[in-house]
């Protein structure tokens, strides 16, 4: 197949987004699909574009198999709506430009359109979407609903026109693919269309760790250090020094500076901030922790974070600090301990829980995560069932 896909993150990025659509762009491409990203110029997560990018209009290079095909973006990771709104904007804009590659958007059997940010995908639709009306909308998350619950918006005139986005994107897509079965109930809610899970899996791997590694415990978070995660609460709230273990921050965001600061004001907390770290040296150190925790700073309808994913992929328990499916992923697979959103003293609890556990227990849970893997988190069987479905529809 001829596949198009849109998105306002890609490699080299870094973080969730762009992790989840270019594993998904190379692993259709390894399929034998012709596959074809448009793409911002890479800025995320720093705000800044990337050296080797600057200063230009549009820029074409070929990753793996994947013809990429990158368009100017005023980038900002500011926690300003009105700067926010001006980026998403400038690449809803720019991204027009692919219009000359008239053919390509024409002969293309699927355009998946990633969704959010709500103005990118509202521009792609209405756009490519009069070329070619074989849409699939690949819904990472329920926005305006999450900004919502995270307390970034409020509802009024702007909300309501967010929500009409939202809605008219939906409406416009042929295949509704979606990365938990809340988004997919939720859009079930407005329109009556085809609809495929697909979870932020990682690709397979055999590095598990089999037993408890010696030495002081550690606890490692990486991802993006923003409103939705709150790990700069979690540092305030518990104290590792107390629980005698280590807490090893990895990424960058809009509290990588205050996380900063506050270690440098607090030297002997047992917490450290490593900085951001590309997806590869992550999965190289992982295995050398003991539990990672995954936070979410409000139960968010349709979130399940995908660090679930990955660090099942490396035996790494997980201390989950949140609720809805990602609790219940957690839970029923035996993967870790849960505590609510901002329950930091369920937090301690479970954090002292799990450095105290013996040898045998500890290796259960490592073997739970083994078989979570290997019977319901296989990348290349969702790959394979993605790819059955596309060629159907």
């Amino acid at each position: 197949m001829k596949l198009l896909i849109i998105s306002n993150y890609y490699n080299p990025e870094i973080g969730a987004a762009p992790s989840r659509i270019s594993m998904l762009a190379e692993g259709l491409s390894e399929l034998g699909n012709k596959v074809n990203i448009v793409c911002p110029l890479p800025n995320y997560p720093f705000g800044k574009i990337f050296d080797g990018y600057k200063n230009k209009l549009s820029f074409k290079e070929i990753l793996g198999s994947v013809q990429i095909n990158r368009y100017w973006i005023y980038p900002s990771v500011s926690g300003n709506v009105i700067q926010r709104v001006l980026s998403m904007f400038s690449f809803s804009v720019s991204q027009l430009l692919y219009i000359f590659e008239y053919k390509k958007i024409k002969n293309a059997d699927w355009i998946i359109i990633q969704n959010s940010p709500l103005l990118v995908s509202l521009f792609a639709i209405a756009i490519f979407g009069k070329i070619n009306k074989k849409i699939a909308l690949n819904i990472s998350d329920l926005w305006p609903m999450s900004a919502l619950e995270l307390g970034a918006i409020k509802k009024g005139k702007f909300y309501s026109l967010l929500e009409c986005i939202e809605q008219y994107n939906y409406k416009k897509s042929k295949l509704i693919i979606g990365q938990s079965e809340e988004i997919l109930q939720h859009v079930n809610g407005f329109v009556d269309k085809p609809v495929f899970l697909y979870r932020n899996l990682q690709k397979n791997n055999n590095n598990f760790v089999k037993n408890k590694a010696s030495g002081t415990f550690k606890i490692i978070y990486a991802g993006l250090l923003g409103l939705a995660q709150g790990v700069y609460e979690i540092i305030q709230n518990i104290d590792f020094k107390e629980l005698g273990v280590e807490f090893h921050i990895y990424g960058q965001g809009n509290e990588s500076e205050i996380i900063k600061e506050y270690i440098a004001q607090n030297p002997l907390c047992n917490v450290f901030y490593l900085g951001a770290i590309s997806k590869n040296n992550i999965q190289e150190i992982l295995p050398s922790f003991h539990a990672s925790i995954v936070p979410l700073k409000t139960s968010i309808k349709g979130a399940v974070p995908s660090k679930i994913f990955e660090l099942a992929q490396y035996n790494v328990p997980i201390l989950f600090c949140g609720g809805g499916e990602g609790a219940d992923i957690v839970n029923s697979l035996g993967l870790g301990y849960v505590s609510e959103p901002a329950n930091y003293v369920m937090l301690k609890k479970n954090i002292s829980k799990i450095k105290n556990l013996s040898t045998e227990k500890y290796t259960q849970l490592l073997k739970n995560c083994e078989s979570a893997v290997k019977n319901n988190f296989d990348f290349n069987e969702q790959l394979k069932q993605l790819q059955l479905v596309l060629s159907k529809k």
